[in-house]
């Protein structure tokens, strides 16, 4: 059994330019608890307001898989384990998992800690004993483990024997520079996962481009616990992906780590995840890009439409992707159909009509849209072709008109003119921005015949430039996303008009939280 320890929301947060709201944080815990997860990292406890708030709010969340874990280091040094203000806000935390980091690298301990080398040994033992008394699961981080044990391997495995000794439920070896070979770390790994004695897990970075390649291996050499981030995001040029890294152990290693049917949602986790941090998704990734299987005519195309899987290394839906030939009017059937039903649409047994929403979806994502974190608006689609859509009202007219003021005030005000229930009605709304005077107007127009409007709240909203090289002539893809304290969803809108695409983002997310059935 391999386990898997996801720091998306640490490690991953660490990539230059990505930042999560508290929020998106709570969304992604609970994508990565479906997809089998054994444990999920959240970040610093204590470090600022957003991950107290985190900390505590997560604590709410009914979890079936996953573990939520707190990130520290060990002791400080000269500072008893007991009186460490560091460990006693892991323990504040209320996570049932904890992870500290120490040095595994002398050269770190004496240049960078200014600590003695019995000293940091202390610093390990003590930490880890003091939060293993304190009843917690402790997993503990040999920094810079590679390079350490490069440069002084009896020292380096001292550490982690340290850690061992006192009782950690694994010793996760760190290649913290990213710059360790793939026939290295399954060397080193083979020598010092038999010594260490409890079970050892590996935490690689991608600075050589070997992250994947490098959990992999140490699996293979003994390793059976995994770091990593969804998507490979983290410092510098990122950590180990898991989502490439899950796939291979289950479908090609036969290592058990997620279910068959948990392994099939990692590309919607992957394209999720992406599109929650605002990080265009990398259509080329492995396993789980949107190119991942696809096929642009020639020998491929003809092959393919020949036999299935020809040209592809796995089954596209063990992982929730689609196999698509762009000559291929039959490209994506199942996976719609598969999809449909999951929104409680029956499309079998109508094929024309299958492909005609096929062509509809093709369409709009060449035109910008993207449905992964937008299902939503997906289903409100599927209700329109399937002849099940009723509009909740018509739009005649809506207008903003945003004033900023001498005493250095901006305000925005929105107009709408809509029908609903035979009746025209005209309503306006201020905000501190467009959105969220449409967001207003549109609720006293509307507000009368459905109160049960009070309780949808918008809760996050992104734009995307889709073709940065047009500047501001550009088309632009809104996101957003509602909940109404029972279900969150979330929608999109694409316009050249900013305002115009965050009125179809918001239209979709106030039709759909009106009509879903609960």
């Amino acid at each position: 059994m391999i386990t898997l320890y996801d720091t998306t929301l640490r490690d991953g947060t660490q990539r230059e330019g990505m930042s999560l709201s508290v929020e998106d944080k709570l969304r992604i815990v609970r994508r990565l608890d479906d997809l089998g997860v054994h444990y999920v990292e959240g970040g610093f406890p204590g470090s600022n307001p957003k991950d107290i708030e985190f900390f505590e709010r997560v604590r709410t969340l009914d979890l079936k898989t996953a573990v939520v874990s707190a990130f520290g280091s060990t002791r400080r040094k000269d500072t008893a384990a007991k009186d460490d203000p560091g460990l006693a806000t892991l323990l504040g935390s209320g996570c049932d998992a904890i992870c500290i980091v120490g040095k595994a690298w002398d050269l770190h301990v004496t240049d960078t800690l200014g600590a003695t080398l019995e000293e940091n040994l202390a610093m390990v033992s003590e930490s880890v004993s003091w939060l293993k008394d304190a009843g917690r699961t402790v997993f503990f981080d040999a920094e810079h483990f590679f390079d350490g044990y490069a440069a002084n391997p009896q020292y380096a495995l001292e550490v982690c024997l340290a850690a061992a000794g006192a009782g950690a439920d694994a010793v996760v070896l760190c290649d913290t520079n990213g710059g360790t070979l793939p026939q290295d770390v399954a060397r080193v790994v083979a020598e010092v996962a038999p010594v260490i004695g409890v079970s050892v897990g590996i935490h690689p970075h991608n600075d050589a481009g070997c992250a994947v390649a490098n959990a992999l291996v140490a699996v293979s050499a003994g390793a059976s616990h995994v770091q990593g981030t969804i998507n490979g995001y983290g410092e510098r040029t990122g950590n180990a992906d898991l989502t490439a890294i899950i796939p291979a152990l289950a479908l090609k290693m036969g290592e058990e780590c997620v279910t068959r049917d948990q392994l099939r949602l990692i590309t919607e986790v992957s394209h999720f995840v992406a599109e929650t941090a605002n990080i265009t998704p990398n259509a080329q990734q492995p396993y789980v890009g949107a190119s991942a299987f696809a096929h642009k005519g020639g020998l491929h195309a003809s092959a393919t439409g020949r036999l299935a899987g020809a040209y592809e290394h796995v089954e596209p839906g063990a992982v929730g992707n689609l196999a698509r030939v762009v000559v291929s009017e039959l490209a994506g059937r199942a996976s719609l159909s598969m999809k449909a039903k999951e929104l409680g649409i029956d499309l079998t047994g109508d094929p024309a009509l299958v492909g005609d929403v096929l062509d509809t979806v093709k369409e709009l994502e060449h035109d910008g849209y993207s449905f992964e974190a937008a299902d939503a608006s997906l289903e409100i689609l599927l209700r329109k072709k399937t002849g099940r859509y009723t509009p909740l009202f018509t739009l005649e007219s809506f207008r903003c008109i945003m004033e900023k003021r001498e005493d250095g005030r901006v305000m925005t005000e929105a107009t709408v003119k809509l029908f609903c229930e035979g009746q025209r009605f005209v309503a306006t709304g201020e905000g501190n921005g467009p959105v969220n005077a449409l967001d207003r107007a549109l609720r006293l127009a509307i507000g009368g015949f459905y109160p049960q409007l009070e309780a949808i709240q918008l809760t996050d909203f992104k734009v995307r430039v889709l073709d940065e090289k047009k500047g501001t002539d550009a088309v632009t893809r809104v996101l957003i996303v509602s909940d109404d304290q029972v279900e969150s969803w979330g929608t999109v809108g694409v316009s050249e008009n900013i305002i115009e695409a965050s009125w179809e983002a918001l239209v979709d997310s106030i039709e759909y939280g009106l009509t879903r059935e609960r």
